[in-house]
C-alpha cells in the first residue's frame, strides 16, 4: 500500500468521530453561543437583545449566591474525597487477603447512576422515616430525629454523598501510580532505617506527584460541574441553600414547577453557561498554572 492509500484510509476512519464531534459537540457550543445576545424562550422567534443577557446576569444575585455555594460543596468534596481515595490507595495496595473483592466493592459506587444513588441516599436522610434518623434514635445517640436535607445540614448531606460517589473513582487512579512505584525503593528505604510513616510522606507522595496532579485536577472540575445528585436530593434548596452554578444553568434550560425558573430561559441561559464555563476553566487553570510553577521549584 502506498503512502497516498495510506493517509487516505487514514482520514477515512478519522471520518465518523470527527463528524459526531462536530454535531455533538462544536454544533451545540455555536448554538448557545448565539443565543447568548438573544431572548429566547425555547419557542418562537427570538429577538436580539445584545448584552442584555450579561448585564442581567451581573445583577443576578441568586446566581451569585450559586457561585458561593459551588466553592463550598467543591471544596467540602475535595477534603474529604482525596485524602480517603489516597489513604485506601494505599492500603488496598498491600497484601491483603481479598483485596480484589475489596477493590471491586470501593469502586462499585463509582459506575451508580448519580440519580440512583441520590434517591437511595434520599431513602437513608429522610428526616421522618429515613434510615439513619430511626437507627441513632434506637442507640439512643440522638433523641429527635434531624432534617438532614434542612437548611442547617443539607450542604454537608449533599458535600457526604457526592464524596461517596467519587472516592472509588480516585482511588483507582492511585492504586494505578503507586503500582508504578518499584518495591526496591521501600525496601532500601527500610534498610536505611525509614520508617512506614517516612516512606510514605518521603517516598510514595513525591513519586505519586505526576498522578496527584492529574487526580486534584479532574477532582477540582467534576466538584465544581457536579449537580446531579443535588437536583434529585434537594433540587437546589431548601431556600437555595444546595443550589450550585450548573444546577442553575440547568433550570434555566428545563424549570421546574416550584421555585423562581418556573420558565424556559435559552437565551439567558446560554450567557450563564458561558460564564460558569470561564469559571470553571479559569479556576482550572490556574490550578494548572500553580502545579507547573511547583514542578520548577522542585
Amino acid at each position: 500500500m502506498n503512502r497516498t492509500r495510506q493517509i487516505g484510509f487514514s482520514y477515512l476512519f478519522l471520518f465518523p468521530s470527527f463528524l459526531l464531534t462536530m454535531v455533538l459537540g462544536v454544533y451545540p457550543i455555536a448554538w448557545a453561543i448565539r443565543y447568548m445576545f438573544y431572548e429566547y424562550k425555547g419557542f418562537g422567534a427570538a429577538s436580539f437583545v445584545g448584552f442584555d443577557n450579561f448585564r442581567r446576569l451581573l445583577e443576578d444575585s441568586e446566581y451569585w449566591h450559586s457561585v458561593i455555594n459551588t466553592f463550598v460543596y467543591a471544596g467540602g468534596k475535595l477534603l474529604i474525597t482525596l485524602p480517603l481515595s489516597l489513604i485506601l490507595a494505599v492500603i488496598l495496595n498491600q497484601k491483603l487477603r481479598g483485596r480484589n473483592w475489596l477493590r471491586a466493592i470501593y469502586f462499585m459506587p463509582t459506575i451508580i447512576s448519580s440519580a440512583v444513588m441520590a434517591v437511595v441516599f434520599f431513602i437513608i436522610f429522610n428526616s421522618y422515616n429515613g434510615i439513619l434518623n430511626q437507627y441513632l434514635i434506637k442507640f439512643h445517640i440522638i433523641s429527635e430525629r434531624i432534617d438532614w436535607l434542612g437548611p442547617k445540614h443539607a450542604m454537608l448531606t449533599t458535600i457526604i454523598i457526592a464524596a461517596w460517589g467519587a472516592v472509588g473513582n480516585y482511588m483507582l487512579l492511585f492504586l494505578a501510580g503507586l503500582q508504578n512505584i518499584p518495591n526496591d525503593v521501600y525496601e532500601s528505604s527500610s534498610l536505611d532505617g525509614a520508617n512506614k510513616w517516612q516512606q510514605f510522606w518521603y517516598l510514595t507522595i513525591p513519586m505519586l506527584g505526576p498522578v496527584l496532579q492529574i487526580v486534584i485536577m479532574l477532582a477540582i472540575i467534576n466538584s465544581l460541574k457536579g449537580y446531579e445528585s443535588i437536583m434529585v436530593l434537594t433540587e437546589g434548596g431548601p431556600v437555595g441553600k444546595t443550589e450550585v452554578m450548573y444546577l442553575y444553568v440547568y433550570k434555566l434550560f428545563f424549570p421546574t414547577a416550584s421555585g423562581s425558573l418556573t420558565e424556559q430561559q435559552f437565551g439567558y441561559g446560554s450567557a450563564v453557561g458561558f460564564v460558569t464555563a470561564v469559571i470553571v476553566g479559569i479556576i482550572t487553570l490556574a490550578y494548572h498554572a500553580m502545579s507547573r510553577r511547583l514542578n520548577k521549584l522542585q
